[in-house]
């Protein structure tokens, strides 16, 4: 059984050889010349009967289709070799397991400080500063997924966390999803310090259901934790038989899976918010409970007007932290679940709270967002937030954070999959176009009569056969339209082609980023378990202004960077606060005389004990800035930075690094790409013992990067400098007529007799060099 229409079809391109050999030039015959019937040896069923002949070739629509694939994978792979850092991220823990990519998040615990609960600041703004990793200052986040030490527990985010204070020492107890089991597990850490430091003590409780919000309180003297176990299908209440590590189980309080659940003492009664998602028309994240007792172990009753909120899941109906008291005043913590699971907290007074009736009212949250997106901790999501006062009378929190949305890894394996299946499609629609692919579909290969695809097919209802079978059929049908009307020697076909092209180029780049590329974050590196800032100074003057807008666009938006200095020079300055796009404060520090000296001034108003010197027409990425600036903090007293130099010779001549390259070895560091020690380095520039090096830094115009070196060379350190190479850095100077390197002939001439001038001054040529390719990491290749 053949259609009528599609015989007709056959009939039409059926041609005849010389009379002999038949040969279907047709979209639904198998016996096309060069067409989807394939033997054992890859060639079309034509020209399987003459390759012994060599009088045939392998069909045109392989041919095409594999040079296709084979050039957008070339693309594919440029486009990685360009976009990826070629150097693979270290996972700072005891385990390999730990950290693994989770689609549910990579939470992490961030500390803060106020003087009240409605004005509370991240640990990096209080100017709190640790010797341990060089965190001066110490940022968030205190607590990762790198954290956890518990060799049996590793962990992939950790999230949820509750303070408890005893005495001098903090305690965060938290939910660390177990990168084994799956399954959260409630983990305790440990700061002797305030908070500026924190040490994993280990698995407080682990059961054979997930729990999470592990919310720890204080009774009656006694230490008690009331996790969420909704799995388990109840609530329960556990006891500190020896805190933090020990508990036992005191007693179910309620048989309801109830979901974040957190009580407060309240006029003479214990209230329990909660909320539970299984109750007969109960909202996702957007219901809450209330339930009251007069003891945290029960009886407990519910509240007459349960569920009290049942709407949006953006209303902050679920809860977000810790209830707490301030000036007479109940609050309430919610989390926003609207964009994605737990975007943001949002706070509530409670006006009114009896038996019967319940109200509160919506405050502001006066926590800044960061504006870095991906590449913040927290820079996408914060949904919990535990806030107390400490003996000393000033209040500390505890919030968690992401830096991704919920689902982040299955969207992106879902949409790059997409990207590759239109890439698919255009390529043979580009084939279409070109003549190359006659027809998309084989339906005599699909559909034949015969008894081996009857039998292939006898599961198929015939209606359903037939169907199919037209529908394919109007394909192929289109696919002729499409080669007569866009053929690719009329303009229409030429635009089509291109357009194929450039969209096939876009597919195949789009997903390779979101299959291979991760989640688009450029972290920080900790160092010790510590994360800290640094500042980025440039200096520039109004002729650079365009330079400058670009610079403060795209550093800003870098983990690490606390702040932006600008030193400038000459001209007008910009407004700060209108003139930039950006996601960090920049300060604008205007200088009366135009000297290369002032990059390196004591500045009382610098925050960061490291401050990275990075000239405004250069361009490299954050990663990059984040890998120089953990090198930086393992050893404080060195230059790191981008671009070496080799100076050697008698005499001491200034060469390109194409030079140190060549040697295998450099001995000096540009501070136009470089952090540095801004406390120790810039107190030594400004000694008395510089004085005549600055003066023909002045005279010149050049060559204080060369002094620095050369002042931190005779100092007491074994070594100065250290190398890390960036994944790929733009050199913006060479398109602005305002550079002083402009002229490399002249440039090169004045930093040689620079060199000079120094070895003169300081008795001598101290800088000793160092091979490249000595870091285990291979930052220095």
């Amino acid at each position: 059984g053949v259609f009528p229409f599609l015989q007709k079809m056959r009939e039409k391109c059926f041609k005849s050889t010389n009379g002999t050999s038949p040969v279907w030039c047709c979209d639904v015959s198998v016996k096309c010349r060069c067409k989807w019937r394939w033997d054992s040896s890859g060639l079309c069923s034509y020209c399987r009967d003459k390759v012994q002949n060599r009088t045939c070739l392998v069909s045109s629509t392989f041919t095409y289709f594999i040079s296709s694939f084979i050039i957008l994978g070339i693309v594919g792979m440029l486009y990685a070799w360009l976009t990826f850092s070629p150097f693979e991220r270290q996972i700072l823990s005891s385990t390999g397991l730990s950290c693994q990519e989770d689609n549910e998040g990579s939470w992490a615990i961030g500390v803060y400080y106020g003087n009240d609960p409605f004005s509370l600041r991240p640990i990096e703004q209080e100017n709190i500063w640790s010797d341990r990793g060089s965190a001066w200052p110490v940022a968030n986040p205190v607590l990762t997924c790198a954290s956890v030490s518990d060799a049996s527990h590793p962990s992939n985010f950790v999230a949820d966390p509750f303070l408890y204070i005893q005495g001098s020492k903090l305690y965060i107890f938290f939910e660390t999803k177990n990168a084994i089991t799956k399954q959260g597990d409630i983990g305790v850490a440990e700061s002797l310090d305030g908070g500026a430091s924190w040490k994993h003590l280990g698995i407080a409780l682990d059961e054979e259901w997930h729990l999470s919000y592990p919310y720890v309180f204080n009774y009656d003297g006694q230490i008690y934790m009331m996790p969420e176990g909704s799995e388990k299908g109840d609530i329960r209440l556990y006891r500190a038989l020896e805190f933090p590590l020990k508990w036992t189980l005191e007693r179910v309080l309620i048989n309801k899976p109830l979901v974040d659940a957190t009580l407060v003492e309240y006029k003479g009664l214990f209230w329990l918010f909660a909320s539970d998602f299984e109750r007969f028309g109960a909202k996702k994240n957007g219901e809450l409970e209330i339930w009251y007792a007069h003891t945290p172990f029960g009886p407990w009753r519910q509240h007459k007007s349960n569920p009290v909120h049942n709407g949006d899941k953006s209303s902050g109906a679920r809860n977000g932290g810790r209830p707490f008291i301030h000036e007479g005043y109940l609050y309430r913590i919610g989390q926003d679940c609207g964009e994605t699971y737990g975007r943001r907290i949002r706070l509530f007074r409670v006006e009114v709270l009896t038996k019967e009736k319940f109200r509160e009212v919506e405050l502001p949250v006066r926590i800044e967002e960061s504006k870095k997106g991906r590449n913040v901790w927290n820079g996408l999501r914060q949904h919990q937030l535990d806030v107390q006062k400490l003996p000393t009378g000033q209040w500390i929190a505890v919030m968690d954070g992401d830096k991704a949305p919920s689902g982040d890894r299955f969207t992106r394996y879902l949409l790059g999959c997409i990207s590759f299946l239109v890439l698919v499609l255009l390529v043979i629609l580009l084939g279409v176009i070109l003549g190359v692919v006659q027809c998309v579909f084989p339906l005599s290969k699909c559909f034949s009569s015969g008894k081996r695809s009857d039998n292939f097919l006898s599961w198929v209802h015939p209606h359903v056969t037939s169907r199919l079978r037209r529908t394919l059929s109007r394909l192929n049908r289109s696919s002729s339209l499409i080669r007569d009307r866009a053929h690719f020697s009329t303009c229409v076909g030429v635009s089509l082609i291109l357009l194929c092209i450039i969209f096939s180029v876009f597919s195949v780049c789009f997903g390779v980023k979101l299959l291979f590329g991760g989640n688009g974050s450029e972290e920080p590196y900790p160092v010790e378990g510590q994360y800290s800032q640094f500042t980025l100074l440039t200096m520039t003057y109004e002729a650079r202004l365009w330079n400058l807008k670009m610079y403060i666009k795209h550093y800003s938006r870098c983990a690490s960077v606390k702040e932006i200095v600008v030193v400038w020079n000459k001209g007008e300055p910009p407004n700060p606060l209108f003139d930039f796009d950006s996601a960090v404060p920049v300060v604008i520090r205007r200088e009366e005389k135009n000297s290369l000296n002032n990059r390196f001034k004591v500045d009382p108003q610098i925050k960061t004990r490291a401050v990275f010197e990075l000239d405004d027409d250069i361009m490299v990425t954050c990663n990059d800035l984040e890998r120089a600036f953990k090198a930086w903090r393992e050893h404080p007293d060195r230059i790191v930075g981008f671009y070496p130099r080799l100076v050697d010779g008698n005499p001491l001549k200034y060469r390109n690094e194409r030079y140190a390259r060549n040697k295998k070895r450099y001995n000096m560091v540009l501070t136009g790409a470089a952090v540095l020690d801004g406390k120790d380095a810039f107190l030594r520039y400004w000694g008395n013992e510089a004085d005549q090096g600055r003066a023909l830094v002045d005279k010149l115009f050049n060559c204080e990067d060369i002094l620095l070196n050369f002042i931190l060379a005779n100092s007491t350190s074994p070594r100065s400098v250290e190398y890390i190479h960036p994944t790929w850095a733009v050199d913006t100077s060479k398109l602005s007529s305002a550079a002083i390197s402009r002229d490399t002939h002249v440039h090169y001439s004045k930093r040689t007799d620079c060199l000079l001038r120094f070895s003169e001054l300081y008795g001598g040529f101290p800088l000793k060099q160092w091979d490249f390719g000595t870091r285990s990491d291979g930052w220095d290749y």
